[in-house]
């Protein structure tokens, strides 16, 4: 049972720098030129038409994108907790590579989804923010340490990671069927089937790790056999540089031991 923040370091950090930074940038445009601010915010939010006509990029950026004070502080905490509690066990490339696979999936779900037209959704309208990589990480904490218990501050009850994540997710599902409001909902939803998906599949240290591993597992192999194969040539002419000299028939091989001079240093061992 713990009630208490993991250290605040490693590549957690970097991203809740990431996201503040983002956050006072934008804040502080919007006081000089509001019209700017919003020019970014529509360029870099996440809306599906506009992906498949060109804005790629939105797939990432939405995701360092909040809507107030209170939301990024939520966000921020969540992703401290949650992210460097994980972070201190599998690494930072793991937490890495299933946040960006989280922040992905997510915005792969809610481009899909929106264009199916269930639940009254569009694939004009514009969703933002990092809950989707979050959710990401909330699945995969209840994939690997669901027994993990924890208070629900203010009140005294514990409860294992995985019956709070359950909750997080039905509210998420609740507020998604509410209407076209939910949308947002719709990219947590995602993100936790692709942190999920991912804690079940990834190795113990990320698949870079592993993809890195098999590739020098792969070279060693290749240099091993250019080794094998330059030793058998070595072979080869050594046996042709050693190989005995054919005589005439008939003729005699003299025998050098028989011409060999006592007092010559050069027979001596």
């Amino acid at each position: 049972m713990t009630m208490t923040f993991p250290p605040f370091a490693g590549v957690v950090r970097q991203l809740i720098y990431a996201n503040l930074a983002v956050y006072f940038g934008l804040l502080l445009l919007g006081w000089v030129a509001p019209g700017a601010a919003n020019a970014i915010l529509s360029l870099c939010a996440l809306t599906p038409v506009m992906v498949l006509h060109g804005a790629i990029w939105q797939i990432a950026t939405y995701s360092f994108l909040h809507t107030g004070l209170w939301t990024i502080v939520f966000d921020m905490l969540s992703l401290w907790f949650v992210g460097a509690y994980m972070e201190a066990i599998y690494g930072a490339q793991w937490i890495v590579e299933l946040y960006a696979v989280s922040v992905l999936g997510a915005a792969l779900a809610t481009i899909g989804i929106s264009y199916t037209g269930i639940l009254h959704l569009t694939p004009a309208a514009t969703t933002f923010g990092p809950m989707g990589g979050i959710f990401g990480l909330l699945a995969a904490f209840a994939v690997r340490m669901g027994d993990q218990q924890f208070l629900l501050f203010p009140l005294p009850i514990s409860i294992r990671a995985k019956y709070l994540v359950v909750i997080y997710i039905l509210i998420a599902v609740a507020s998604l069927l509410q209407g076209p409001g939910g949308f947002a909902y719709l990219a947590y939803l995602g993100g936790a089937l692709a942190g999920f998906l991912y804690a079940r599949q990834a190795p113990r240290r990320g698949f870079a790790f592993a993809f890195s591993e098999r590739a020098y597992g792969l070279r060693n192999t290749y240099y091993r056999w250019k080794r094998k194969r330059a030793a058998r040539k070595f072979e080869v002419y050594m046996r042709r540089q050693n190989r005995t000299q054919e005589t005439p028939r008939g003729s005699k091989v003299p025998d050098p031991d028989k011409h060999r001079d006592p007092n010559d240093r050069r027979w001596m061992n």
